[in-house]
């Protein structure tokens, strides 16, 4: 592929997926500045990747991989803030023009319920729930087989079932 058509590609794949990329890291960092940071290293080390003439399958499951590794790197760097610090901080994962007492109680009763699966089981739910990963790029993005995360779904929203109760 010639400069001229990685550069289109690659600027293609931004608009695509610099979004979905976002959100994803900032559930997990919870910082707007740091997810802004790990979004731009993932896109920096996918092209440095591509420059390198290897071709990458599926360019989605690559750039989500890279992004955990990099959320991985800075969490063994950094202590993780708790739910309750960054609320007192002012944090709100609500819509502005939803500004009901109701919904504001759902929402952190959500995240706190969230918050208590284990890693594992959140970024399969976040991945296939919320950025509407098929099981496959899952799969391939965190290094495991289709039927370990079906299965990895399957006990999260049954782990999110008895919480609730």
């Amino acid at each position: 592929m010639d400069d001229n058509n990685m550069q289109k590609t690659f600027l293609s794949m931004y608009s695509e997926h610099s979004d979905a990329l976002f959100r994803f890291c900032l559930v997990k960092v919870r910082n707007r500045d740091l997810a802004v940071d790990i979004v731009q290293d993932t896109f920096t080390r996918t092209w440095e990747y591509l420059v390198t003439g290897k071709e990458i399958q599926n360019i989605r499951a690559f750039m989500y991989r890279v992004a955990r590794n990099l959320i991985v790197d800075h969490s063994r760097r950094h202590e993780s803030l708790s739910l309750e610090s960054i609320l007192e901080e002012g944090f709100e994962f609500q819509d502005k023009q939803s500004n009901t007492i109701q919904i504001d109680a759902q929402v952190r009763e959500a995240i706190e319920l969230f918050d208590k699966l284990p890693t594992k089981y959140r970024d399969v739910l976040y991945m296939r729930h919320v950025d509407n990963l098929e099981i496959s790029d899952i799969a391939l993005a965190l290094g495991e087989t289709p039927n370990v995360i079906s299965v990895r779904l399957h006990r999260a929203l049954k782990k999110l079932q008895i919480l609730n109760l």
